[in-house]
């Protein structure tokens, strides 16, 4: 018996140890993570605005970008059906079966989407308008306001609450933006006289649309969907298959007579078609890596992909970068970062306050996917 609990004793601290190196061992792994997310977020976000802005402003014909809409939606759809086939270990009987439950025997949980995607197909399109005819940088900062259009959202029909530094950042956010469109007015008649078939009044119109449009899309898309049960790769699926019915609609409407003379494919380069993909697998993406990114990671994505951006438009687009223009960005960096902090609770201890606050960041929060083109699992938005 004396053997045993002594064998026993030993036991215990061997256990204890082995638990805190697997602790320790996750953690790093979590950080590594987050980290990584970090860098995909950034890459992502900065790469597409970037890359729609070069394919666009060079020289020769241009795609549709009504088209490029619609290709996007249909390769999502496409990624998405081969995802949920992989899951089902290539069962193709399980596949088919969870399809049809989920699209058409639960018809009207799929009809209430129409409405996001519509307003996602819209936005996509107006994006494309809005970074033809604005500096990179600028589309970057400006296309920040979603983030107080979703708040503002948020608040009149989810009854959410802000903390007083929220309201405080959704000020400066404001005060950034618009100091940022006094110094571009400012430079703009210069900027008309090298710019060919560009119009700042028209890309500025189109992002607040677009601001607008994402704010309203991302409350309402986590208001009809709240309680549902339905992956993110079904949610992303549904939301294709609308996506690509409008976008036709769209496309056939603004530019029908052209595409039947030239093609759908006309003026896609190899430069487009990576835009393309990143606008489809970059969204799908950034949803799987999201989940190891809590909120004030994605401020921090959101702030560096300004910088990144605006860097990069100074080397590749000639982009004038004045006293003005980096207090207007400051301010906007500045105002993500400090709406990404945890909101404090009051009514508990500190300890449960800590507790509140670490999840709170590790939760959805459709404010902060102001910078996520795609839709993520109910209670948070997509990025499309």
């Amino acid at each position: 018996m004396m053997i045993m609990a002594a064998a026993a004793s030993n036991e215990s601290p061997n256990k204890s140890t082995e638990d805190k190196t697997s602790a320790r061992r996750q953690n790093e792994v979590n950080k590594k993570l987050k980290y990584i997310s970090l860098a995909i977020l950034v890459i992502q976000n900065a790469s597409l605005i970037l890359s729609i802005r070069y394919v666009r402003t060079l020289p020769g014909d241009h795609f549709y970008t009504t088209s490029a809409v619609v290709m996007a939606e249909v390769l999502k759809v496409l990624t998405c059906v081969v995802i949920i086939l992989i899951e089902k270990r290539g069962n193709v009987k399980s596949f088919v079966s969870l399809l049809y439950d989920s699209l058409v025997v639960q018809y009207l949980d799929t009809l209430k989407l129409a409405v996001p995607s519509l307003i996602y197909t819209l936005q996509n399109n107006l994006q494309y308008v809005a970074i033809s005819n604005l500096p990179a940088a600028t589309f970057q900062v400006t296309y920040q306001l979603k983030i107080l259009t979703t708040a503002l959202f948020s608040v009149l029909m989810l009854r959410k609450s802000l903390s007083k530094i929220q309201w405080i950042s959704l000020v400066l956010l404001f005060a950034g933006v618009a100091i940022v469109q006094v110094e571009q007015e400012g430079g703009k008649q210069k900027e008309a006289v090298t710019s060919v078939n560009q119009n700042y009044f028209k890309g500025l119109v189109s992002v607040i649309i677009s601001c607008l449009s994402s704010g309203f899309a991302g409350v309402y898309f986590e208001k009809i969907l709240k309680g549902s049960s339905a992956s993110v790769w079904i949610r992303n699926i549904q939301l294709g298959i609308f996506g690509t019915l409008l976008g036709l609609l769209g496309m056939l409407w603004n530019d029908g007579a052209a595409i039947a003379e030239k093609g759908f494919l006309f003026g896609y380069t190899p430069m487009v078609w990576g835009v393309i993909f990143n606008q489809a697998f970059g969204g799908l993406l950034v949803a799987v890596v999201v989940k190891y990114a809590d909120n004030i990671l994605k401020g921090f994505a959101t702030s560096f992909s300004i910088i990144v951006s605006t860097i990069t438009s100074v080397y590749l687009f000639g982009f004038h970068v004045d006293l003005i223009f980096t207090l207007g960005a400051g301010l906007v960096i500045g105002a993500v970062y400090m709406y990404s902090l945890p909101k404090p609770n009051p009514n508990t201890s500190t300890s449960s306050t800590s507790t509140s606050s670490s999840s709170h960041s590790k939760g959805g929060d459709s404010e902060l996917d102001a910078f996520l083109p795609n839709p993520k699992a109910p209670g948070k938005k997509k990025g499309i």
